[in-house]
């Protein structure tokens, strides 16, 4: 498999997100290794915020909620996805598989990190690869709190935004990833903000991760990855452990998403919710420190953050 490694010195000076990454390599499945980039920062035997980002971010996306979880005494850590962020990035288009994800993120949180009583945070992709760990090996995680994010089996229609995004996604010449973590936007991020989410990317060849991502969304019944996601469903239905959900209210791509888990998932019964003013899709972005205070709250690090 060829991959492409972003330049460091792309990465220099981003605002707010002075973290160092750590690197594991992770078996690319056909001969080789894929480098993967984790945020990893406070104590090793605190609790842990696993916070996996989605399309087409990385982990700068968390920049103002780390601090929160950081001061309130968990343990951050933030994988780049492989296509995204510092990770490296296969070249082709076919080299992304929904499978290989989830595989590629086991390998890198729980046989390099051995990540065990985690909380996950999860938003858009980072649902669809989190929750599938969850699902897979309930054992390593305290929690889930799932933020504009869902776990489509293909035997349900798609929303109308979603459709338009992902021909979008498909047809634009120029994908600008600046441009559209922008529109996802409640506020549009600063210049400075907008140019470190195109930094991963120095030109199109870098992006075939992104592009791709949209279209490998279960989107019909017969769906490569739609028998994996029906089984993570019937693996969720047994999960009692709290499973909190913090969607946005302004986000038309997952509105309304948390109704399967609030109904489905049994440790998502009789605990706290939210749904968080002021937020898009982005939630992080628009609203993070709130997401972050959330965040503690329900790990009991901290006090309720709403009246």
């Amino acid at each position: 498999m060829e991959s492409l490694r972003t330049p460091d010195d792309r990465f220099r000076d981003l605002p707010d997100f002075s973290y160092d990454p750590t690197y594991v390599e992770v078996d690319d499945t056909e001969g080789g290794r894929l480098r993967v980039a984790v945020v990893d920062e406070g104590p090793a035997d605190a609790p842990v915020a696993l916070l996996m980002h989605g399309e087409p971010t990385w982990s700068f996306l968390y920049r103002r909620m780390v601090p929160v979880l950081l001061e309130g005494g968990m343990r951050v850590v933030a994988p780049d996805l492989v296509g995204f962020g510092r990770s490296d990035k296969p070249t082709e288009r076919t080299d992304y598989t929904y499978a290989r994800h989830v595989g590629w993120m086991r390998e890198a949180l729980f046989d390099h990190l051995d990540l065990r009583e985690a909380t996950l945070v999860c938003q858009d992709w980072g649902g669809l690869v989190g929750l599938r760990l969850v699902a897979e090996h309930p054992d390593r995680f305290a929690r889930v709190v799932a933020a504009n994010t869902g776990l489509p089996t293909g035997d349900q229609r798609m929303s109308e935004a979603f459709e338009q995004w992902r021909t979008f996604s498909q047809t634009v010449e120029d994908f600008s990833v600046s441009a559209i973590v922008a529109m996802g936007c409640a506020t549009p991020p600063a210049p400075a903000v907008q140019a470190a989410y195109d930094a991963p990317f120095p030109d199109d060849t870098y992006k075939a991760g992104a592009r791709v991502f949209p279209t490998l969304v279960p989107a019909s019944p017969d769906d490569p990855a739609a028998a994996d996601q029906r089984r993570a469903w019937e693996s969720l239905a047994r999960f009692d452990k709290p499973f909190h959900t913090a969607f946005s209210d302004g986000d038309p791509i997952t509105r309304g998403g948390e109704a399967p888990f609030r109904t489905l998932v049994p440790g998502a019964q009789g605990v706290a919710h939210t749904t968080v003013a002021g937020g898009g899709h982005f939630l992080q972005e628009d609203v993070g420190p709130e997401l972050a205070r959330f965040v503690l709250e329900v790990a009991g690090l901290a006090g309720p953050s709403r009246g």
